[in-house]
């Protein structure tokens, strides 16, 4: 039921999200989490700044109502959980851009001057590393 993945910063995409709430898939017949796995591995090929962060799939993050759902995590940080996304390159982008901070803090924590636009409205859940709890 688990597959082991490289532990370090990385955004854990649902690919099986709705493509939004209104529709499980776009025009074409793909879930919106699928493309949002594809805009972010397409983003992050074309930047060298997000190599350090990992781009990884499951299915079901059980956000359902929050379709297009990422989860953002590090060892010993603090973790969230985004949703409500159009699943192309800007939101990606900016999820990434994102990432990049998160990856560079201390314990999880990017000031919000820091916060790219996209991302913006997007946050449902913030978790706890194992271990600890945030102050």
């Amino acid at each position: 039921m688990l597959k082991k993945v490289e532990d370090g910063a990385a955004i854990v995409a649902c690919n099986t999200c709705r493509h939004s709430v209104d529709e499980r898939e776009d025009a074409g017949g793909a879930r919106g989490g699928a493309r949002m796995v594809a805009a972010l591995r397409a983003v992050q090929q074309g930047d060298a700044r997000y190599a350090g962060i990992a781009v990884q799939e499951m299915p079901c993050l059980f956000a359902c109502s929050d379709f297009c759902t990422v989860h953002l995590r590090a060892p010993g940080k603090v973790g969230y959980v985004l949703g409500r996304f159009t699943p192309d390159e800007e939101a990606a982008a900016a999820i990434l851009d994102y990432a990049v901070h998160y990856a560079a803090s201390e314990h999880g924590r990017v000031p919000f001057k820091q916060w790219p636009q996209g991302v913006k409205g997007h946050f449902i859940t913030r978790t706890p590393p194992p271990g600890y709890v945030a102050e």
